[in-house]
């Protein structure tokens, strides 16, 4: 498909800088098949039913933006996939000057080495150390991965918190589940009083989330990798769930891309441990997830697409004209979307 079917304009006042507080005051801009309808998060508990699974991503936010020297040059990178216990695929400034051998200094005990120059620019990065050591060396020296259009990308102390959500448990992703920050210990409490379940996974967000499409098709867009994990009772829960008529809501695009690379044809959902490059566009049969609790997203981005897939492009095109004509709030720490139209 065309890629430029999903662009939009946005004013750059509608991009939130801060999330509002509490996080389940934020408003809820209901998507049903007979339109749209606009709710605060809080409002949740009464717009889903009792017996529905909500499906939340439990991955942490590690401290992955690294400040560092070459010889006498200052190199940033940003960590964006692991690929063993010691090496990230990184992107780092400026890349082109680097070499593989090259070395790069963040503090007097804590270097990597440049080991490969990936074909889109990205860069491989060996550390000096592995593992629980890696992660200590990068919270005493690293600094939280906002995204660009927050701030330019230059976190605070306040970002430490808001940028984690309430369920961040497994260190690994270098971008927040940003569905999920809306959602307190007071709104989940009202959700199981409902009767509404709850299920944990992970899926460690990496910064390609962020990266535009720059092909004109999106047959020619190249997915990035995101590593994840489903385990056995989660899988048996999201089936028992749906065999016993509830419906799978996922918190977040990062839920839904793991549940629907796990899934078989038969609707049956797998466990699954391992990296997924899923691609969703118009035109992709879902079949493991019934309602999605997302953000809104950037114009011409894979996630527009996916929530066109979703709910349909025209549909969506039209929700978002009304929430930036109503001043919804856009982006990470932005305002969030249901989108309830049981797939038509």
């Amino acid at each position: 498909m065309r890629v430029d079917l999903f662009d939009f304009d946005l004013p750059p006042d509608r991009i939130a800088q801060r999330p509002v507080s509490p996080r389940d005051a934020a408003r809820l801009l209901h998507v049903r098949a007979d339109g749209v309808g606009d709710r605060i998060v809080r409002d949740l508990p009464g717009l889903l039913r009792a017996g529905d699974l909500l499906v939340f991503n439990n991955t942490r936010v590690i401290p992955a933006r690294l400040s560092g020297i070459r010889g006498e040059a200052k190199v940033s990178v940003t960590l964006h996939q692991i690929l063993s216990a010691d090496t990230w695929r990184v992107f780092a400034k400026p890349a082109k000057r680097l070499r593989a051998g090259d070395r790069i200094v963040f503090a007097p005990d804590f270097s990597a080495d440049v080991i490969e120059k990936g074909p889109t620019g990205d860069i491989v990065l060996r550390f000096d150390r592995e593992g629980t050591n890696l992660i200590a060396a990068l919270h005493q020296h690293g600094a939280m991965p906002l995204p660009p259009y927050i701030r330019g990308g230059v976190a605070d102390g306040q970002d430490a918190t808001d940028y984690q959500t309430l369920f961040a448990k497994e260190e690994g992703a270098v971008a927040a589940p940003t569905a999920a920050l809306h959602f307190t210990p007071d709104l989940m409490a009202a959700l199981a009083a409902s009767g509404v379940e709850t299920a944990m996974l992970t899926l460690h967000v990496g910064a390609g989330t962020f990266l535009p499409v720059k092909s004109d098709d999106t047959d020619d867009h190249v997915m990035h990798e995101e590593v994840g994990v489903l385990s056995d009772a989660v899988a048996d829960k999201i089936n028992a769930t749906r065999r016993n008529g509830g419906r799978v809501v996922t918190v977040g695009t990062t839920s839904l891309r793991l549940l629907e690379s796990a899934v078989g044809d038969d609707g049956t959902v797998r466990p699954f441990a391992g990296a997924t490059d899923i691609f969703i566009t118009p035109g992709y049969r879902f079949k493991a997830v019934d309602v999605l609790l997302t953000n809104f997203h950037l114009p011409r981005s894979t996630l527009f697409m996916l929530v066109s897939a979703f709910a349909g492009l025209e549909r969506m095109q039209a929700a978002y004209r009304h929430a930036i004509a109503s001043g919804y709030r856009f982006y990470s720490y932005g305002d969030c979307c249901l989108l309830d139209v049981e797939n038509d």
